[in-house]
């Protein structure tokens, strides 16, 4: 039996946005996939472990409490370098997987797999601290330079890293997101009445209030809409997601615009309630002109909701060409342009096998068994 340990302590639950969602979907395709073969050692803070306790239903999963807090960002570092080793080799870890970049500096004896969303300091400095700058650049080089394998989550990081990082490509393996959507949806009736909306009569998006997410054109749009448009079409946009730098100067916008009644901001919905507001949208807008990956578009299509979202970066390589695309992010013009051809289209639910929890978590399986078998 192998043994893998998995770094749960970054986790703040309902506070890290993608990389929360792409964690919890591949313990679950590892509690649903794996055999007796493998054993998963899932260290959790003392914050953070009420979230993963109905893993402790499944045998082949064992919660390591940990003294630290996930909120507490800088001793929970300063605690993964001074004791994970340690604990790892006590525990004959395996393997160590780490889901993001922030890995222990020392790789000691331990074999680790550590994945790398995106690189997304380097193409916009300005988010961060001249400080989280150069500890973002060091974790990166020092995953790269301790790990036994990078996994990526697109081509387009792998390209990246390979641009900016002097590593082999072997050292880089693509393994898409794993999106799971259920089927359970929250009633929408009482959604309706929570967030004054009505089926059909509204846009969907999922996002951060980040620049990049470039929800400015979403507003502009909705402004467009409510003062000029003659066609049948909803003025409201209903926006979820965790904050960000940015929701000040966008509530401020709103203000200006005028906006304030088509706007709705839900904050964080659960994933029943999110799936819900997917499958009743007019349709899904996705402006952002960053994402290592992206999983809002893809579950949008996957519930049979029309997408509209930009070319850039993983976007179109995720979406495999099936949304409705534009080519400047910035244009309010051609938003307002795509968004009246939905009327004459028809669109189903689009199937995306690429990213299924079994496939995606038997790769990951499969590199830690490639992995072991070398050592």
């Amino acid at each position: 039996m192998l043994k893998i340990g998995i770094d749960l302590l970054w986790v703040r639950p309902q506070k890290v946005g993608g990389s929360e969602s792409y964690v919890r979907n591949l313990l679950d395709g590892f509690s649903n996939n794996s055999s007796n073969e493998f054993k998963f050692i899932l260290f959790v803070s003392k914050d953070n472990e009420y979230s993963f306790l109905t893993y402790e239903n499944n045998s082949n999963f064992i919660l390591k409490r940990c003294n630290v807090r996930s909120e507490k960002i800088l001793s929970r570092i300063i605690w993964e370098n001074l004791f994970l080793n340690k604990i790892a080799a006590k525990e004959k870890i395996d393997v160590m997987f780490i889901p993001i970049y922030s890995k222990p500096f020392f790789r000691k004896k331990l074999s680790y797999v550590t994945t790398i969303h995106d690189l997304q300091a380097l193409h916009y400095p300005e988010y961060f601290s001249r400080l989280k700058n150069i500890w973002l650049k060091f974790s990166w080089k020092n995953s790269i330079k301790t790990s036994k394998k990078i996994i990526t989550i697109s081509n387009f990081v792998k390209d990246d890293i390979l641009k900016n990082f002097n590593v082999r490509q072997d050292e880089i393996q693509v393994i898409y997101n794993p999106v799971k959507i259920q089927e359970e949806m929250s009633n929408f009736e009482e959604l309706s009445k929570k967030l004054k909306i009505e089926s059909k009569k509204y846009f969907y998006t999922v996002s951060s209030m980040l620049p990049h997410k470039n929800l400015e054109v979403l507003l502009n749009l909705i402004k467009k809409l409510k003062m000029e448009s003659n066609y049948e079409i909803p003025n409201k946009l209903v926006i979820s997601g965790i904050g960000g730098t940015q929701k000040e100067p966008l509530v401020n916008l709103i203000n200006n615009l005028k906006i304030e009644g088509n706007i709705i901001m839900s904050g964080f919905v659960s994933n029943s309630e999110r799936n819900s507001l997917y499958k009743n949208a007019y349709a899904f807008l996705f402006p952002s002109i960053f994402e290592g990956f992206g999983m809002p578009p893809i579950e949008a299509m996957m519930l049979g909701t029309p997408v509209i979202t930009t070319k850039l970066a993983s976007i179109p390589e995720v979406t495999q060409g099936k949304c409705i695309y534009v080519d400047d992010p910035k244009n309010v013009e051609e938003w307002y342009e795509k968004i009246i051809k939905i009327q004459d289209m028809n669109f189903n639910k689009c199937i995306f096998e690429e990213y299924h929890l079994e496939r995606i978590s038997k790769k990951y399986l499969e590199t830690f068994y490639k992995i072991v078998n070398k050592n």
